[in-house]
């Protein structure tokens, strides 16, 4: 190449040049970050889940699809660390579903880590941590203080168990909580009470799914219809948006526990660790994500944020 066709030339090459870091940046970046979730599968119709591959499940993050790592079957022989959150200002009726409690408990894989957690005050008091004993989590459960147990906000004392994990934790981590849901902080009655969505965010955070049944509490909000629909719609929110499912019939004390407990176990036999190449941002946090299943006669619960570490 003669001098002049190199000058020619060279403001193409610098610009190639100059180019290059970009473009192996955005390489990188295209990679992703390995996340993993725990979703769940349910049948559509009838009580047979199909068989669901990888290849049969969408995950969008925004409005990118994101590749599909693995999914692997958790199923009920694997680690999992399940911790019984009881609001102490249940109504004495809770007393007598103590038996049906202590009867799942011990019921549970011995893979399973039980914690024992009663929420009051906006903070969670551990009256047994997390064990493989099952009798010994059984053995734990007491009645509830009813009104003197009178707390001021489940989802602050979700946060306050969610912050005192152990780590590590095991690859699922669940929440079964009996609660009326009625927030007494006065954070509004509408889907962005900032309560409910700190607990909501500290759950997805942490990966955390929660399961909610509703009991209703104890004085005059107890039977306030205003307060304990508000109080059911956010435990709804919180149990969909963490990837659980919620359980109630009425305003009044169910009937038994049992029921919505042996569900939660059919959830929870029924459950994947999905991992997916997440787009990684500039500062880690929450990304909303989309997960669903492509023609197939099942659908899946998941949680709608994941938290993503940054790009490096």
């Amino acid at each position: 190449m003669t001098k002049t066709s190199f000058a020619r030339y060279s403001p193409a090459l610098a610009l190639l040049a100059a180019c290059v870091p970009i473009l192996v940046a955005q390489g990188t970046s295209a990679q992703g970050v390995p996340t993993s979730i725990v979703v769940t599968l349910e049948p559509k119709r009838g009580k047979t889940i199909p068989p669901i591959e990888a290849q049969d499940i969408t995950v969008a993050q925004g409005k990118d699809k994101r590749p599909i790592i693995s999914l692997a079957p958790a199923g009920s022989n694997s680690a999992m660390q399940l911790l019984l959150l009881i609001d102490d200002s249940a109504r004495s009726s809770f007393d007598t579903e103590l038996g049906t409690l202590k009867q799942f408990i011990t019921s549970l894989p011995a893979s399973t880590q039980i914690g024992i957690g009663y929420m009051r005050n906006g903070m969670t008091q551990m009256v047994q941590n997390f064990t493989n004993d099952h009798t010994a989590a059984a053995n734990s459960i007491r009645v509830a203080l009813g009104p003197g147990g009178a707390d001021v906000s489940p989802y602050d004392s979700l946060s306050d168990a969610i912050k005192r994990w152990p780590e590590p934790g095991a690859p699922r981590k669940e929440v079964i909580m009996i609660s009326s849901g009625i927030e007494g902080l006065g954070g509004g009655f509408a889907p962005d009470n900032p309560y409910v969505n700190k607990g909501i965010s500290d759950a997805q955070r942490a990966g955390v799914v929660v399961y909610t049944i509703y009991s209703p509490s104890v004085g005059h909000w107890g039977h306030s219809y205003w307060r304990n629909t508000w109080g059911q719609n956010f435990l709804s929110q919180l149990s969909d948006e963490t990837g659980g499912e919620s359980y109630y019939i009425g305003f009044g004390s169910p009937v038994s526990f049992q029921p919505f407990l042996e569900q939660i176990a059919q959830q929870m036999r029924n459950q994947y660790i999905l991992t997916f190449s997440a787009k990684p941002e500039e500062k880690s946090g929450l990304q909303p994500i989309k997960v669903s299943i492509n023609e197939k006669d099942a659908s899946i619960a998941a949680p709608d944020r994941v938290f993503v570490k940054a790009s490096m």
